[in-house]
């Protein structure tokens, strides 16, 4: 039995201590918030020891679960990988690209597990595509929310897009090449809205806006490749195919279309969307990999590939902002 000690339990910690309850091969043992109004109604609502010195939570744990700010992650992840903890953080990795550097040399040299919470990877729409080969040459990504203060700490880059950023590098086995960006402040002190462009040495584009002033919210992403259209929506767990027909797409609808290469057949299909639990399965999934030894499935490379990109798309709109 892994004991599991959350350290931030604001809106997605409480999220976090839920699952944490569900996963037999874990248990919580306790929580550390230094906000003592948030503190109390944890403790009472989930009848979990509060911890004063943080600490002392990890040494009395085997994974430490950090859903703090991002401006802390840092300084937690270093103190429970010094001391042997295994830990899950939530994205981004850490708040600056030198405190991500120096985190994944420290597990590098450590015997420890990272993994980082990107948690659209365990989305069920997504989830439903991974059967099928993935090799995208254009990306068209949309990720708008309504505004909401939490979360405001960081860009939208580093607040939403990373998460697509995440997922595409996932996809796309092939270096960055050049990327283009721009973005405004309108809520905040940083950008809320970004329109980027990214560019592969293999020839995919991949097109991102992120908004977190939108009017309505959209979390979808389409990918296009030689013989297929993907379709993934986020946030209502759906997706979709078409795709030249092959004998194995015995269920799909299909219609022909002529083409100046001849009659084609097209196979429309909807793929079966698992009924999964995003957050429950990262966490499960993390388990396992320690309880395996095997890789976690959102390593702190990864981690560390997604805030790179993310820090340059940042700092090119800071760029582009200088000299307007």
């Amino acid at each position: 039995m892994l004991k599991v000690g959350v350290f931030g339990t604001g809106h997605l910690g409480k999220f976090h201590l839920n699952n944490w309850k569900e996963i037999k091969t874990a248990e919580l043992v306790g929580f550390y918030d230094p906000n003592d109004d948030i503190a109390k109604e944890v403790s009472e609502k989930y009848q979990l020891v509060r911890f004063l010195d943080p600490e002392t939570l990890m040494d009395a744990c085997d994974i430490v679960d950090i859903v703090a700010p991002t401006p802390q992650h840092f300084t937690l992840c270093e103190k429970a990988i010094r001391k042997g903890k295994h830990v899950f953080v939530e994205k981004p990795l850490a708040n600056t690209m030198e405190e991500a550097r120096e985190l994944v040399q420290l597990v590098r040299e450590s015997n420890v597990k990272l993994q980082v919470g990107h948690v659209e990877r365990f989305n069920p729409a997504y989830l439903a595509v991974k059967s099928i080969p993935l090799s995208p040459m254009f990306i068209e990504v949309h990720r708008l929310a309504q505004f909401n203060p939490r979360g405001t700490e960081v860009s939208v880059i580093l607040d939403l897009m990373i998460h697509d950023i995440d997922i595409i590098l996932s996809l796309v086995k092939s270096e960055v090449k050049s990327i283009s960006s721009s973005g405004v402040a309108v809520m905040t002190d940083t950008p809320d809205i970004a329109s980027v462009r990214i560019e592969f040495n293999n020839g995919c584009v991949a097109n991102l806006t992120s908004s977190r002033i939108s009017m309505k919210k959209m979390r979808k992403m389409r990918l296009f490749q030689k013989d297929a259209y993907i379709g993934i929506d986020f946030l209502n767990k759906k997706a979709e195919i078409i795709k030249l027909k092959t004998p194995q797409d015995i269920d799909a609808f299909a219609f022909d279309i002529e083409t100046p290469n001849g009659k084609k057949t097209i196979a429309l299909s909807n793929p079966s969307v698992p009924e999964v639990n995003a957050i429950k399965m990262e966490l499960e999934k993390f388990c396992e990999a320690i309880l395996n030894n095997t890789p976690t499935l959102v390593s702190e490379v990864d981690g560390f590939r997604a805030m790179d990109i993310a820090h340059q798309i940042i700092n090119k709109i800071k760029h582009n902002t200088i000299n307007t």
